[in-house]
């Protein structure tokens, strides 16, 4: 196995003739940013010198603070195969510290790093699985993008029903060359929504790997003509695009600490202390995996988008899915969050929950055998089952009530965070739509 330090690093631009580095990073809201450095800069950007000014990035430091310098993590380094074959642009994902060399603290990676080494702490390493959903749809005359398509495919289908067969294979194999072990694709539910499935790995690389999948699926979409979304909701009628997250969690030994084949359910003790936990936060730590106005339309009845707090080892209306899996496999899927959430946050929270149900000793609510989408409002107040936030605002007063996500975050960055989505859910309110029109303007 290579060891990315620095001299392997040079060798590899001198050898691959990079010209560019870009030193990658994210804002609060997990918009990708970065500052390009170019190769005669390499010994200063790996020494930790690129500085660039945080006043100008959502979330981070005021005018008077603004001084950040970039810390790359070398892991990280890699050649993106769709840039040119000379002059070759690669990229380093960054750590964000303040002119003190101080950890600043409003950076998504190093919230989740302060939980994860939490849970290393305790004892845990945290393992994710993610399964990204997307449209790819049409750019208008002037490369804008739209939400027209021309294909009506559907679960499992392929060319020519599915249009988008062919860019879908060629984002497999630039993940592929870019180091991804890539598990499954295939063409979802609505016209025109894809998956792509990338093999579970350690937390933070998984966080790091999604930001990245992101940026090539958006790429290669360019390439072939098409505009990748991933709008939770983009197309009124049809299933919206989820982020489910599969977590589970080993020790010292490498062996599955969820897994215990005694159980109904093949989970360990500890598995259910985590996954209670979660569940106990759901409603607060929603505004975090569930971030847009656009986040709650997908979340309503009839698409597969858990509307309730509960869990099953089967149901997919539930928030909390048990798959079917072997010894190793064994994890609790999470089918609430979107790919519009900063995966660094998403991640942060959730972990920092489930840890907070395995400190507690806490004990889930009884498991729903039913489908919850046909159960009356009656029926899920006689079974305990709660309702998770339905839009923004809900999500906003419950994140202001649950002490578990100020303290992930931060007091600063839970402040900023928040405020940013008063704002967004204060300019949607303001605004009459269409709908409001078409239904209100003729009659009143």
């Amino acid at each position: 196995m290579e060891v990315y330090d620095d001299q392997y690093i040079m060798q590899m631009i001198k050898d691959e003739d990079v010209e560019f580095i870009r030193m990658q990073f994210t804002d609060i809201f997990g918009t990708l940013k970065n500052v390009a450095v170019t190769a005669s800069q390499i010994d200063r950007a790996l020494g930790n010198k690129c500085m660039f000014d945080g006043s100008s990035i959502s979330g981070f430091s005021d005018v008077e603070e603004s001084d950040m310098y970039l810390y790359p993590d070398k892991e990280t380094f890699n050649i993106f195969p769709w840039r040119p074959q000379r002059g070759k642009v690669a990229r380093m994902i960054c750590d964000i510290y303040n002119p003190d060399g101080t950890p600043f603290a409003g950076s998504p990676r190093y919230i989740l790093k302060k939980v994860l080494k939490e849970a290393a702490d305790m004892g845990y390493e945290i393992y994710v699985g993610p399964e990204l959903e997307f449209f790819l749809f049409q750019l208008d005359e002037d490369g804008m993008p739209t939400t027209k398509t021309n294909e009506e495919g559907g679960y499992f289908d392929l060319a020519p029903v599915d249009k988008g067969e062919n860019a879908r294979r060629d984002m497999v194999l630039t993940l592929e060359e870019m180091g991804y072990e890539i598990e499954s694709t295939h063409h979802e539910m609505a016209p025109s929504q894809h998956e792509i499935d990338f093999k579970y790995d350690e937390a933070m690389h998984t966080a790091d790997d999604i930001i990245t999948f992101k940026l090539v699926v958006r790429s290669i979409a360019n390439q072939h003509g098409l505009f990748a979304s991933f709008m939770p909701k983009p197309v009124e009628g049809v299933q919206g695009s989820g982020m489910h997250i599969s977590i589970s969690m080993r020790g010292a030994s490498g062996a599955n600490l969820f897994c215990d084949e005694h159980d109904a359910n093949g989970l360990s003790p500890l598995a259910y202390q985590f996954m209670a936990g979660v569940l106990h936060h759901a409603s607060g730590m929603m505004a975090i995996t569930n971030p847009l106005v656009n986040s709650y339309k997908r979340i309503v009845p009839g698409f597969e988008a858990p509307e309730y707090i509960s869990w099953s080892p089967a149901n997919r209306s539930t928030y909390i899915r048990i798959p079917a899996a072997h010894r190793d496999g064994r994890r609790l899927e999470l089918r609430c969050p979107d790919p519009s959430a900063n995966p660094y946050l998403v991640l942060a929270v959730t972990i920092a929950a489930g840890l907070e149900g395995i400190r507690q000793h806490m004990t889930p609510p009884a498991m729903v055998s039913g489908n919850l989408f046909n159960m009356s409002q009656e029926e899920l107040k006689a079974a305990g089952i709660d309702t998770l936030p339905t839009t923004l605002s809900e999500a906003i007063a419950a994140m202001e009530k649950d002490p578990l996500v100020r303290d992930v975050l931060g007091e600063e960055t839970y402040g900023k965070y928040l405020n940013a989505k008063k704002k967004e859910w204060e300019a949607y309110r303001r605004q009459v739509s269409q709908w409001e029109i078409d239904r209100y303007l003729n009659i009143i």
